[in-house]
């Protein structure tokens, strides 16, 4: 036996069978390889790129992206984003653009993020229940100009508090039933705009169920739910937080609410969660440092499975990439596959045009 099998596995290994299955007859048993001669030469099938190309598990395309993008007031802006190398802010018009940029290299979906006017900040995140808050208004732009593109927008309050968390606060404690109240409102909000899919990024207990029951009775059946269903309280996002300028607000951190970075188990539970409320489809967030979470959720559900290539990941890679330390094409096009191979489905990815225009030979 070449390695350890595991009886409960649904997918064994070719040479696992061979070898567990009795030969017709005596004369039937394979001969022993010459002293010094490998049991089995794998690297046949990796002997040219036509033979790789053939026998590849996975398959990265454009169809596997999402662009997550930040927009701002203003008119034909693009705000560079300082820790977020070639990532910018962009105005409504600009958003536009990116929109029509999107569907040409084939990629289904932008991910909408609003950097708010702090002036527009409260305890409370009002400003996520303005029918003309920023996304809101992208939302209406977008749709106008490219009605078949897919819009994803976050139901949490970070861009909104003054405080800088993803809900209400009293005294140092985050409130969950009152959030999700709001939350509730934010998500009918972006709805009536004209958003595909609401995407609760909160971790507050109970907000699919409570999102889900306002969508259906306002008639918003057809909205999807892609819930942020196993959210870690990542190191990993800082360069976010700068782009939705939520760093220098953000009092204390988020581990009341986001998981804890050692549990994985505790993950299964939050998805299972989700999916019973009435999920479409469930995310683990951060990426790479969390691709045994994909894959034991992609493994134990079966549900379409994305994930977020989050604002660090992307700005480790671009710093080895600009400092000379990695070939930038193929350390990006290496992360993104190994989301597949887990078994997401989608990868929200800032590298997502960039990945889009190689797979199309550009």
């Amino acid at each position: 036996m070449i390695w350890p099998l595991n009886p409960k596995s649904k997918r064994q290994p070719t040479t696992e069978l061979l070898a567990l299955a009795p030969p017709a007859s005596a004369e039937a048993q394979p001969r022993p390889a010459p002293r010094g001669e490998p049991l089995l030469r794998l690297r046949r099938n990796r002997k040219a790129d036509w033979a790789r190309r053939l026998v590849r598990e996975n398959v990265l395309t454009p169809a596997d992206l999402i662009w997550p993008i930040f927009v701002c007031e203003g008119v034909n802006l693009r705000e560079p984003i300082s820790s977020l190398p070639g990532v910018d802010r962009l105005s409504i018009d600009a958003a536009v653009d990116s929109a029509r940029e999107a569907q040409a290299l084939g990629i289904p979906a932008l991910a909408l993020f609003p950097y708010t006017d702090p002036a527009l900040r409260d305890e409370t995140g009002s400003e996520a229940l303005n029918p003309e808050n920023l996304v809101c208004r992208a939302v209406r732009a977008i749709k106008e100009t490219t009605p078949d593109l897919g819009l994803i927008t976050d139901v949490a309050l970070d861009p909104y508090t003054s405080h800088g968390h993803d809900g209400l606060m009293a005294g140092e404690e985050i409130l969950n039933d009152e959030t999700v109240e709001v939350l509730v409102q934010q998500a009918l909000n972006q709805a009536r705009a004209g958003t595909d899919m609401i995407a609760p990024s909160d971790m507050m207990d109970g907000r699919v169920r409570a999102i889900r029951a306002a969508l259906d009775a306002e008639g918003f059946q057809s909205v999807q739910i892609l819930a942020y269903a196993a959210k870690y309280a990542s190191a990993f996002y800082g360069p976010f937080r700068d782009a939705i300028g939520t760093r220098a607000t953000l009092i204390g951190d988020k581990r009341t609410y986001q998981m804890d970075p050692a549990n994985s188990n505790e993950a299964l539970r939050e998805v299972a969660q989700d999916i019973l409320e009435g999920a479409d489809i469930v995310m683990v967030k951060p990426g790479l440092p969390y691709l045994d979470i994909i894959c034991r959720v992609k493994d134990k559900f079966g549900l379409p499975t994305f994930a977020y290539q989050v604002s660090g990941e992307y700005a480790m890679i671009q710093a080895a990439v600009n400092n000379g330390w990695l070939d930038g094409d193929k350390a990006m096009m290496e992360s993104l596959l190994a989301f597949k191979r887990a078994g997401a489905d989608a990868v929200l990815t800032y590298f997502a045009p960039r990945a889009a225009k190689l797979l199309q030979g550009g």
